[in-house]
């Protein structure tokens, strides 16, 4: 009789945030996983949430719209396992029933709305494969910023050592401060020390950082405008190294230029140009916060992120 190979095993996972909705359909061989399709699209359910504590009904339109698409795409792989999992938004609507229903009609899966620590394991466990063999210095401070809120997650290759999450992201600072096109320097400097307080009482011990490793879309589309990539290209993103000076002269450009002049640039996707400022002014301040504490002053960028943490769960 031969030997059977490796066992052979198609997961989707989708992960929905404030701002973009992503699915990654992978095979796992072996319990090593590759990527089949990997798709986003931004979906803006957070609209508005912060002020009123609802979803809009537009941005229930464009998240079911995308839930439809990726049905379509998950009947025609067929994936094994589905997991479907939402983030800081869905924690705070007060309309997230819809919401629900919604997901459960299009995918036949009911959103797991999952905790920061859920959050954090899975962002880490996504960030942080495949490091070891690049021989990053741990601790790993892994730095997820997101629509609503951003992510702290220390730890090394054991695992997770302590993890926040921090209610700041793109979104949320956007609405919240940066207001004026083109944004002012007191609207800045006010976000800036919004920010700086909140990583002040951080429960992350930031000091036992010796990498900085940035996941999620603000980081990947920092550093393709500062690689001067004329479009988004992942290969290049994926485990760049954005020099401390490269990082903050280019976050400093996203926050202060003219809306058309990041509009102009096609490693921008649209839908982050409004919010990609704000995005950019937190890691920026992660970054000071953490860099006389690193090994080297630099961040490292990971596209594997917490979709790939969901993915891996899977298997």
């Amino acid at each position: 009789m031969g030997h059977e190979g490796p066992v052979r095993m198609r997961v989707a996972a989708i992960d929905c945030g404030t701002n973009s909705i992503r699915l990654l359909v992978a095979d796992s061989v072996g319990g090593v996983l590759h990527e089949v399709d990997r798709r986003l699209t931004i979906v803006r359910l957070g609209q508005g949430v912060d002020a009123t504590g609802m979803f809009a009904a537009d941005a229930l339109r464009r998240t079911f719209a995308a839930c439809d698409d990726y049905a379509a795409a998950i009947q025609e792989y067929g994936a094994d396992r589905i997991r479907f999992v939402a983030t800081s938004a869905s924690r705070d609507a007060g309309n997230r029933d819809e919401f629900f229903a919604g997901v459960r009609d299009r995918l036949g899966v009911d959103p797991e709305i999952i905790d920061g620590a859920v959050e954090a394991e899975l962002s880490f466990r996504g960030a942080t494969s495949g490091l070891a063999e690049l021989h990053v210095e741990a601790p790993y401070l892994v730095v997820d910023i997101g629509g609503g809120s951003t992510e702290l997650v220390l730890g090394d290759r054991t695992g997770v050592r302590q993890a926040q999450s921090l209610d700041m992201g793109s979104v949320r600072m956007t609405e919240r401060y940066l207001r004026s096109e083109p944004v002012t320097a007191d609207e800045v400097a006010t976000a800036a020390a919004d920010i700086d307080s909140l990583l002040e009482a951080t429960t992350v011990p930031l000091d036992q950082a010796r990498s900085l490793v940035g996941v999620a879309g603000t980081v990947t589309t920092l550093a393709a405008v500062a690689l001067e990539l004329p479009e988004y290209d992942r290969s290049r993103v994926h485990h760049a190294r954005i020099e401390g000076d490269r990082l903050t002269a280019t976050a400093r450009w996203l926050v202060s230029s003219p809306r058309a002049e990041r509009a102009a640039r096609k490693a921008i996707h649209p839908g982050r140009v409004d919010v990609i400022g704000a995005g950019a002014l937190i890691l920026e301040r992660v970054h000071r916060r953490t860099a006389a504490y690193l090994e080297t002053d630099e961040l490292l960028v990971s596209e594997h992120d917490i979709l790939d943490g969901v993915a891996q769960s899977l298997v």
